[in-house]
């Protein structure tokens, strides 16, 4: 059961780097078009310019 355990914690670090990696690919290139993010947050639809989301 602890090999398994390992194994799956080991899985979800790689999953976490890869969605960082990715949104960190998303935001320059959001940047480099003056793209906007929409977020919902409680129900309210939010939009944010790229360029004022800090690294």
């Amino acid at each position: 059961m602890e090999n398994s355990d390992l194994k799956n914690e080991e899985l979800l670090k790689k999953i976490e780097k890869g969605l960082d990696l990715t949104f960190k690919k998303l935001l320059k290139s959001k940047r480099q078009t003056d793209g906007v993010f929409v977020f919902s947050e409680n129900g309210k639809i939010i939009k944010v310019k790229a360029r004022d989301i800090k690294d």
